[in-house]
């Protein structure tokens, strides 16, 4: 089809999206040469995000509804069985049918240990085919699973346009990708962009098939540094590749201009301490310009924290995908324990940044009400009042009263809330969810010499107000 015929469709097409649902064969006459409606589909899907429109089951094309996303989300349970299914096809083709077992499992599962291994000591990992798919069946489902916890409260806050255009950076075997896939419903138009100069794409581009017909895909064989973005984005994903970029603060920097004035970019790390710390390490350097939206959330006017930073949200597992289990139960060897292929842990650090100020919490605390987290040395013995992110679950061992870290966006140290007491006055911080704010009244301020940070006590004297988001 040639460049005038293309434009006739798409004039066609802009005019009918206003009448009735579009359908190629009606097309057909009007368009010069009458070209196959089979042709005519084709371009409507090629074109199908600049005009807007949504493919139907029927195959007629209709106007995305304006206005943002809303999803029912109730966690992850499970990694679906038709990205499942086509994972496993591609063992099935590279090794046979019987890949768990013999030297095929064999096989696989040493590179696993070899991926943990230089994971665990900073080795720089060269993806060829085995590889991406030895990673592939070790991390697909978590990283499916964390993306998704993320972006559902984004969509929840109405952040997150029915078309929606996503820039996935380092998009590796395609985890992200696919959980993406899976939270957007059927009626939301998504134009999706991978980046990824690995073999990992063979294994990506494989997934993406598995996807909607309406998640429009594009993969871009190029390293995160070379590739130049083509337009604004309203989603910029960072999953898991900080950490292994040279310098990732330059290279968020340079997306930044990518980025849609009401858009979102979503940095995702692993839960373990250097790469959770450096993730905190990247927002902290590019906040000039962005505003860290969640879960960090700066409460006091022009704040940043210094302190440590490890912080981390948790999930509760997800059942043990088919192909984990299997390729576990084939392991023999003394050096083997059970479930050491099973990775099911829904774990990670995440930051959400925005270009237009907004914050999930929208709380300023006045000096005159709240103890500042940066000033906390001249409250020390004192019982004091302080406003805090809750930013991670239950930190103590059996048998040691509950703790919890907690930030004000302020802080130079780490600070903890340490639950000595609990009543029905104080029992939000047990119970809060992961970045929510709390206020905290008549608790008692203490440095900790040996954890070199500070201990709020929270005990029967103490009251702790979840304050929701949108209060």
């Amino acid at each position: 089809m040639n460049a005038d015929q293309r434009e006739q469709v798409r004039d066609n097409a802009r005019y009918l999206q206003s009448v009735r649902p579009i359908d190629p064969e009606e097309i057909q006459e009007y368009v010069e040469g009458q070209p196959h409606p089979a042709t005519i589909t084709q371009v409507l899907r090629e074109d199908a995000f600049d005009l807007g429109l949504l493919e139907n089951e029927d195959g007629t094309f209709e106007p995305v509804e304006e206005g943002t996303l809303s999803v029912p989300f109730h966690g992850v349970e499970s990694f679906p069985s038709t990205y499942s299914m086509a994972l496993e096809d591609m063992f099935v083709e590279e090794y046979g049918a019987g890949w768990p077992e013999g030297e095929s499992g064999d096989a696989i599962r040493e590179r696993i240990r070899d991926l943990k291994s230089d994971y665990l000591w900073g080795n720089d990992v060269d993806y060829d085919a085995e590889t991406a798919l030895a990673y592939a069946l070790y991390h697909l489902p978590n990283y499916y699973a964390a993306v998704q916890y993320v972006l559902a409260d984004l969509i929840a806050d109405g952040l997150c346009p029915r078309k929606l255009r996503v820039l996935d950076v380092g998009a590796g075997v395609g985890g992200p990708a696919l959980g993406l896939a899976e939270l957007v419903p059927e009626d939301a138009l998504v134009d999706y962009h991978a980046v990824e100069p690995s073999a990992a794409t063979g294994v990506l581009s494989t997934l993406l098939e598995e996807t909607g017909r309406n998640f429009r895909t594009t993969v871009h064989e190029s390293t995160a540094e070379d590739f130049e973005p083509d337009g604004e984005y309203d989603l910029i994903l960072f999953a898991n590749v900080l950490s292994e970029l040279d310098d990732p603060a330059g290279v968020v920097d340079r997306y930044r201009d990518a980025l849609a004035a009401d858009g979102s970019l979503v940095g995702l790390a692993p839960a373990d301490r250097e790469t959770a710390i450096g993730l905190r390490e990247v927002e902290r350097a590019v906040e000039d310009g962005l505003t860290v939206y969640a879960p960090t959330v700066r409460l006091w006017p022009s704040a940043t924290p210094t302190d440590e930073a490890w912080s981390f949200d948790v999930h509760p597992d997800l059942e043990p995908p088919a192909f984990q289990r299997r390729l576990d139960e084939a392991a023999s060897g003394p050096d083997h324990e059970p479930g050491e292929f099973v990775n099911v842990d829904v774990q990670y650090a995440y930051t959400i940044m925005r270009p237009d100020g907004k914050r999930r919490i929208d709380f300023s605390p006045s000096v005159s009400e709240f103890a500042r987290m940066a000033e906390m040395d001249t409250h020390v013995s004192n019982r004091i009042d302080v406003a805090a992110i809750k930013l991670s679950h239950d930190l103590a061992g059996e048998d040691a009263h509950p703790l919890f870290k907690i930030g004000d966006g302020s802080e130079q140290v780490a600070h903890y809330a340490v639950l000595t007491k609990e009543s029905a006055l104080n029992s939000d911080l047990a119970t809060a969810a992961y970045g929510d704010l709390l206020v905290c009244e008549n608790v008692l301020a203490l440095w900790n010499d040996d954890e070199e940070a500070y201990n709020l006590v929270v005990d029967g004297e103490s009251v702790v107000d979840r304050v929701p988001a949108d209060a």
